[in-house]
Formats: structure tokens, C-alpha cells, sequence
């Protein structure tokens, strides 16, 4: 099939790669011609294990090219994903100037039938909309549908190639035998294409990634909770994650959610909701649960420092807001940088993949190590925001020689207590009990 990506983010660009992996021709279409020409000539634009070998695989085989000319993408195209960004206004709902502007270039070029594809997370109703756009200019058939990404960050290849469901809303059975045609490559084990009206799907996406988010924000609370009644939150979490009612993923407590998904749908949710004057009360608990869950860890630090760390220096090891990603979107760590610096202390940070984006937004307000040990270096104590792999097991004799004292502040449980107390290190993290 010819298909047709109108934006190389994260989804456009995980989307178009993996369309052309199953032998599809796409043409992906941005506005940045310093983008396009980086895609052009082989030089991927995002961190996300996976995805480079396919891209130039597919980029080498002409199944997969970029241009900034929208009539020339669509041209041939039989569908047309629109994966733009939707980016949260001020008052935290999506912004859909970017969707429905490029709805309105459509609607001026399109010569014959075609399938528009809303991949955006966008609100219920969207798809109304962008009809409504191209509608005004065009007088051939089209169709518009919503096919919500479930990408998860790190592993977006493997959930694209191989998901647990595809979501398709559309009232069109012209549509339908066209989408059906395209996902049948990803679904050959037997996981559901599940079709729906356009509504329902868009409202799919928002409820997914909000009941999540409530998993998330419900496990931190619970940590809280260990912690003054002296549980461990290890514990608890395994056991209500053996009941198949719940499930053992998002259990995890921590320093909170970030990223793209999390933060902006529920909040935007949230403003769907109170456009037809519904209070959504758990979500709006769940946001500001999760908001003073990112600084979870500053009373800790601050107590073990007698409550001044004005001068103090500290290590943090992981900027993005997960593993396996240089995205910084809504990261804890962010929110950790800042209360320190307003507190008087200084940071050297590290991590793997995100300390570009992070230079950007912070510029020399910190440090930057080009080595997880060399972070360490004169640092008061070592604080502790992602849960990278390298993390998981170092070698705690350096640590201890670079740090001014063993001091570690886990926010995301990487090491066991009893381990951390037999090594002579001061040690809190995040609903556990600290061994004394």
C-alpha cells in the first residue's frame, strides 16, 4: 500500500518505519527542512531502541522517504496518517491547530478517495472536526478515522510490530476494509483489530493512559502509607499483583509518572470532562498525587542534611522521565533539579541518552558527567531518577570512594535494603523501611 505519515515525531516516525518494515511505500511529510533532510540522508532524529536498523533498512530498500512538500507526500497515498503534535494549552487541553490545520491543507489538494487516519492523541470529537476542515474545501469522497498509537516509549517497536490490540474508529466500511487490509501483517497471532465509532475510540486512548496514571499515583500513596505504618511496599505490591483482577504492571511506586502521554491526556481528560460540566475527581487526585510525588525525596535529603543544603553537591544519576529513552517531558528529575538548586545545592547529572535535551532546557544551571562514575566525584551523596539498566548493579566500592559520604536517595528502589545497610551506606528510598 502507499501510505502517507504527516509528521516525523515519535509517532510518525516509530509509524512510518514500521508501515515500510512490512513492505508498504511511505512518504513522510514535515515542515522542518532541516529535519527532513537529517531523515533523508540516514541520521535518525530519535532515541528509541530498535528503530535505526529498520529505518535504514527500509530507507536503503525506497520504501521509506521524506519531503516537506504535503501535495507531494499525499499524492499517491491511499491512506494518510495525520501524526501531528498536540501539545497542551494553557488550560491543559489539546491544542488541535497543527491537526486541523493540516485538515484544511487537505481539503485544498485531495483530487480522489482517500483515508485520513487521525494517529494523534487527540479529543473525542476530533474526527468531526477534521471532517468538517477538509469538507470545506474538497469535493471528492473521503474518510476520516481514528486509530489511536499504545506506544510505550523504549519498546515502540516491538508494540508496533507486535500489539495487543488495534484500535480503529470509524462508521465507513469502505474504511474499514481498507484499515483491516493494512494491520493484518501486525495481528497474524491472533491479537484483535477491534473497529468501534470514531468516539469511542478517541475517548479508548485517554481512558487507557489516565487508568494507568491511576495505577501509578495509587502505588505511590501506598508507599507513603508503608512508610508510617512500617510496611514495604515490595511486598504489598506483590501481593495484590498476583491477583489477576489487577495485574502486576504499573505497581511500581516511585518518584511519579512524566513523558509525553501520562501527564498531558490526563489533564486534558480532565478538560474534556469539564467541557460537559463533569468533575472527574479521581483523575484531578491522581494529577496532584503525582506532582508532589516528583519531590518525594527532597524532606529526605533534607533531614539526613539538617535541613540546609545550601552548598551541597549532589549526584543524580537519570534525566529522562523512563529507560531506554531521551525524552525529558513532565521527568521527575526536572522537578528534583529545581527544589535543589532553590535550595542552594549544586548537581552533576547523568544518563545515558538525555543530557542533550537537558543542556537545552537548563543550560549550565548544572552539571553534566560523560560517565555515570564521574558524576560522583566530590558529591555529598548520589540521588537516583531512572531506572536505566547500568544502575542496577554498579560497583558500589567506587561509589563509596567518590562520594564524600555513603549517602543514596533511591526514588525508583533499585537496591535492597538489607544489601545497602550490609555495605554501610545510608540508604532511603520510596516505601520501604530503611535498615537500622
Amino acid at each position: 500500500m502507499n501510505i502517507a505519515v504527516v509528521g516525523t515525531g515519535y509517532v510518525g516516525l516509530v509509524s512510518g518505519t514500521c508501515f515500510a518494515e512490512t513492505g508498504n511505500n511511505v512518504i513522510c511529510v514535515d515542515i522542518d527542512l532541516d529535519k527532513v533532510t537529517k531523515l533523508s540522508n540516514g541520521e535518525i532524529t530519535i532515541y528509541e531502541p530498535g528503530l535505526e536498523v529498520l529505518f535504514k533498512r527500509n530507507l536503503k530498500e525506497g520504501r521509506l522517504s521524506f519531503t516537506t512538500s504535503l501535495e507531494d507526500g499525499i499524492k499517491d497515498a491511499q491512506i494518510i496518517f495525520l501524526a501531528l503534535p498536540t501539545p497542551p494549552g494553557e488550560d491543559g487541553s489539546a491544542d488541535l491547530k497543527y491537526v486541523l490545520g493540516v485538515a484544511h491543507d487537505l481539503g485544498k489538494i485531495l483530487t480522489d478517495y482517500k483515508v485520513i487516519v487521525d494517529k494523534s492523541t487527540v479529543p473525542v470529537g476530533t474526527a468531526d472536526k477534521v471532517k468538517a476542515a477538509i469538507a470545506q474545501h474538497i469535493k471528492c469522497d473521503f474518510d476520516v478515522v481514528s486509530n489511536p498509537e499504545f506506544l510505550r516509549e523504549g519498546v515502540a517497536v516491538d508494540d508496533f510490530m507486535k500489539p495487543d490490540r488495534v484500535v480503529i474508529g470509524t462508521s465507513s466500511e469502505r474504511a474499514k476494509k481498507v484499515m483491516n487490509e493494512l494491520y493484518a501483517p501486525f495481528v497474524r497471532q491472533g491479537n484483535p483489530i477491534i473497529f468501534m465509532d470514531e468516539k469511542s475510540a478517541e475517548l479508548t486512548k485517554y481512558a487507557a493512559n489516565s487508568f494507568l496514571a491511576v495505577k501509578i499515583s495509587f502505588m505511590n500513596e501506598i508507599s507513603r502509607l508503608c512508610e508510617l505504618l512500617g510496611a514495604d511496599v515490595d511486598m504489598v505490591r506483590k501481593g495484590i499483583g498476583t491477583d489477576d483482577r489487577i495485574g502486576k504492571r504499573f505497581l511500581f511506586s516511585g518518584i511519579g509518572y512524566g513523558g509525553s502521554c501520562f501527564p498531558k491526556d490526563v489533564h486534558a481528560l480532565v478538560m474534556s470532562s469539564e467541557e460537559v460540566n463533569y468533575n472527574f475527581e479521581i483523575l484531578k487526585a491522581v494529577m496532584h498525587v503525582n506532582e508532589e510525588q516528583k519531590v518525594f525525596l527532597m524532606p529526605k535529603i533534607a533531614k539526613h542534611f539538617g535541613n540546609d543544603l545550601k552548598g551541597k553537591h549532589f549526584a543524580l544519576w537519570g534525566l529522562a522521565f523512563k529507560p531506554n529513552t531521551d525524552d525529558i517531558r513532565e521527568a521527575p528529575s526536572l522537578y528534583m533539579i529545581d527544589a535543589l538548586l532553590k535550595a542552594g545545592a549544586t548537581v552533576t547529572a547523568f544518563d545515558p541518552e538525555a543530557m542533550k535535551k537537558v543542556k537545552e532546557v537548563l543550560g549550565d544551571t548544572i552539571t553534566y558527567a560523560d560517565k555515570m562514575y564521574d558524576a560522583l566525584h566530590g558529591a555529598d551523596a548520589l540521588i537516583i531518577a531512572t531506572e536505566w539498566n547500568e544502575f542496577r548493579t554498579p560497583d558500589f566500592n567506587k561509589i563509596s570512594f567518590l562520594l564524600k559520604q555513603k549517602a543514596i536517595f533511591d526514588g525508583r528502589n533499585l537496591f535492597e535494603n538489607s544489601i545497602m545497610h550490609d555495605l554501610g551506606y545510608h540508604y532511603e528510598s520510596v516505601g520501604r523501611q530503611p535498615v537500622n
